[in-house]
């Protein structure tokens, strides 16, 4: 068995974690190897139900109602997603291996076998609006970013490097990298879902397990068991499953920009008279509403998208509970309904720019992405601009 596979012995259970990399061939060929040799009474897998349908059921995507995502404020977290899986897509694509083959291998192989498997990962969209609430602003910022320039990085990776990812030491240092990066980020994607992974393995309480999982999660998921069967940790993961209550003070964040404002608007009007103050309303508006507009054209929306950009942009500023991202983003889904062949395509159509702009339905969320950019970047410039009209 190689050294990236661990056998965790605990009272009454054995537990095999075979490491993988996600992309890999060996690594098929090594889990159905694993699980014919070893004929353990239970596989569990590192997928949840959801990406599991994803990737069996060609129609998943036709399913989705890309306005009814908007509309319950999660365009950022499936344009982050889209991201993650295009990412992988793209790597895999070199090595000629879809993202997730070697769990499909090991159910595949659990199924020829009569063994029962179970899911043992956090449902992806829980998992990045738990990793997005633990965020700053400015972690917000990087994160973004960070997930953009992976979408659109040219760069390749070879079929030795991809392996070396399977290498512990190498591992440590990605993993240290993250951590000073975004430790935030770093705390819910790795150490949480190894503490969650763990309980979901502990929890299939057969005698002996095999547990198919990245390999950059081995050697938490050990700890964690070792922790549950010696009585020093717990095996409820229901806190992990929630999404965090958000503070006072980032409930209040949200106002502080129209605010600030509105508060200056008002002090010109008393300190100038209603023409400065009007001066100033006409500037924001071509700020906000303008840059907002550029976004959603530089999306290439739909000529509507752009209009209501532009005039959706200062009401979704004075009211935080809405982005403009909701408007333009439903209006292009509405004016550019997604095809059959966007569903069918959107997992090959992520790994690329030409990709993205050419499907209707990533298309809709750069429209969402780049008009709510655009508006928050109008109201920062728009704030000394209006200051200035006040000195003069």
């Amino acid at each position: 068995m190689k050294d990236t596979n661990i056998t965790v012995n605990l009272p009454g259970r054995e537990i095999i974690l075979i490491g993988t990399a996600h992309v890999s061939k060996d690594s098929i060929d090594e889990v159905a190897g694993v699980i014919r040799e070893e004929k353990p009474d239970q596989v569990c897998v590192e997928l949840d139900s959801g990406r599991y349908t994803a990737m069996t059921e060609k129609d998943s995507w036709e399913k989705l109602n890309v306005a009814k995502v908007f509309r319950e404020g999660k365009g950022f977290l499936l344009m982050a997603n889209l991201v993650l899986s295009g990412f992988q897509r793209r790597m895999g694509q070199e090595l000629g291996v879809k993202p997730g083959d070697e769990m499909k291998a090991a159910i595949d192989t659990a199924e020829e076998l009569g063994i029962p498997y179970i899911f043992c990962d956090r449902e992806v969209q829980l998992t990045l609006r738990r990793a997005w609430a633990h965020c700053g602003f400015w972690s917000k910022s990087k994160l973004l970013a960070s997930l953009v320039s992976s979408a659109f990085t040219t760069e390749k990776m070879s079929e030795a490097e991809i392996e070396g990812l399977k290498n512990r030491s190498e591992l440590d240092g990605m993993m240290a990298e993250l951590a000073d990066y975004l430790p935030g980020v770093k705390e819910t994607l790795i150490d949480e879902r190894d503490q969650y992974l763990a309980a979901k393995i502990w929890a299939g309480g057969s005698a002996k397990q095999v547990a198919v999982v990245g390999a950059g999660h081995l050697m938490g998921i050990k700890a964690h068991l070792e922790r549950i069967a010696a009585g020093g940790e717990s095996a409820d993961v229901a806190e992990l499953d929630s999404i965090p209550a958000p503070s006072i003070l980032s409930k209040a964040a949200g106002w502080i920009i129209p605010l600030i404002i509105v508060a200056i608007i008002a002090l010109g009007f008393f300190r100038a008279g209603a023409g400065v103050s009007l001066a100033m309303l006409i500037r924001w508006v071509l700020w906000n509403g303008s840059l907002a507009a550029v976004g959603t054209l530089l999306a290439l929306g739909h000529p509507l998208s752009i209009l209501v950009s532009f005039v959706g942009a200062p009401i979704a500023t004075i009211n935080p509970f809405i982005g403009v991202g909701l408007f333009s983003g439903i209006t292009e889904a509405t004016m550019r309904k997604p095809r059959v062949s966007d569903a069918e395509t959107i997992s090959e159509d992520v790994s690329s720019l030409k990709g993205i702009y050419r499907n209707r339905i990533t298309r809709a969320l750069l429209v969402f992405l780049l008009s709510s950019l655009g508006g928050m970047a109008g109201n920062f410039i728009s704030i000394p601009s209006l200051a200035g009209l006040l000195v003069k």
